[in-house]
C-alpha cells in the first residue's frame, strides 16, 4: 500500500484529492497539514511513501518543505500540486527535490498518473514544461553530444544517473558508500568532460537524460 500526505490549506480541494486517491485500491491517505511547521512534525511520525504539496500554505512555502523532504526524508518523494504557473515554478520545484508539479486545474485527470509514475522512479512533469527544458538546451551553444558521454568513466555515469534521478550528493555518498568530497570532485569531473557550465545545468541536463534517453548537443 502506497502511503500519501497531503499538505494544503484549502480543505475541499484537499477532501476531493483524499477522495480520489482512496478510491484506488493499493494507495491511502495517512495524514494532511495545513502548514510546513505541522507537516514535518506530522511526516516525521507518519513517514509516508510520497507527499503532495501545495506551494502556497498558511504563512509558509512549500518549496521550503520540498527541501526539507529532499535533505532529511529519503527516500520519500514530493509531487507539487499549486494553482501557480508551472512555466515559472515547475522547474525550480525539480531542483528544490520534488519529483513531480501539476497545475491544480488537472489535478483531477493527472494526479494518480503523477503518483504512480513517481513512485516507479520517474520525473512528472507536463510535456510542455519538458519541451521547454528541452528547448532552453537546445538553444545553448555548449550542449552536451552524445560522444561526449563516452568519455565518462562507469562510476561517472553511476552518479551522473543518480544525479538525473533527483539525488543529492549526500544520498549519492550514502547510496555509493563514499564520501560527499568524492562525489564533489566526480561531479566537477563530469561537468568537465560534458562541457556543462555549472551544477544547475548538470542536473538539467542529467533529468533529461534519465527521462527520455534524448542526446542533446552540438553535433
Amino acid at each position: 500500500m502506497i502511503r500519501i500526505f497531503i499538505v494544503e490549506d484549502h480543505p475541499i480541494f484537499r477532501m476531493g484529492i483524499e477522495e480520489m486517491i482512496n478510491q484506488e485500491p493499493d494507495m491511502t491517505i495517512c495524514g494532511h497539514a495545513e502548514d510546513v511547521p505541522g507537516a514535518i512534525k506530522l511526516i516525521n511520525i507518519e513517514k509516508p511513501d510520497l507527499v503532495i504539496v501545495d506551494l502556497s500554505l498558511k504563512e509558509s512555502n512549500g518549496l521550503d518543505l520540498i527541501k526539507e523532504i529532499h535533505l532529511r526524508h529519503k527516500p520519500m518523494a514530493s509531487l507539487v500540486l499549486s494553482m501557480h504557473d508551472e512555466a515559472m515554478h515547475a522547474e525550480r520545484c525539480i531542483m528544490a527535490g520534488a519529483k513531480g508539479y501539476i497545475m491544480k486545474q488537472e489535478a483531477s485527470e493527472s494526479v494518480v498518473t503523477a503518483l504512480r509514475r513517481i513512485m516507479d522512479g520517474h520525473i512528472h512533469v507536463s510535456p510542455n514544461i519538458m519541451s521547454q527544458i528541452l528547448h532552453a538546451f537546445q538553444k545553448t551553444p555548449s550542449l552536451v553530444h552524445e560522444s561526449r558521454l563516452k568519455q565518462i568513466t562507469d562510476r561517472e555515469l553511476e552518479i551522473f544517473q543518480l544525479i538525473g534521478a533527483g539525488l543529492s550528493s549526500k544520498e549519492i555518498a550514502g547510496q555509493l558508500n563514499i564520501s560527499i568530497k568524492t562525489i564533489g570532485t566526480h561531479r566537477e569531473r563530469i561537468k568537465e568532460k560534458l562541457h556543462l557550465k555549472n551544477a544547475s545545468e548538470l542536473v538539467r541536463y542529467a533529468v533529461i537524460w534519465v527521462e527520455t534517453g534524448i542526446f542533446k548537443g552540438d553535433a
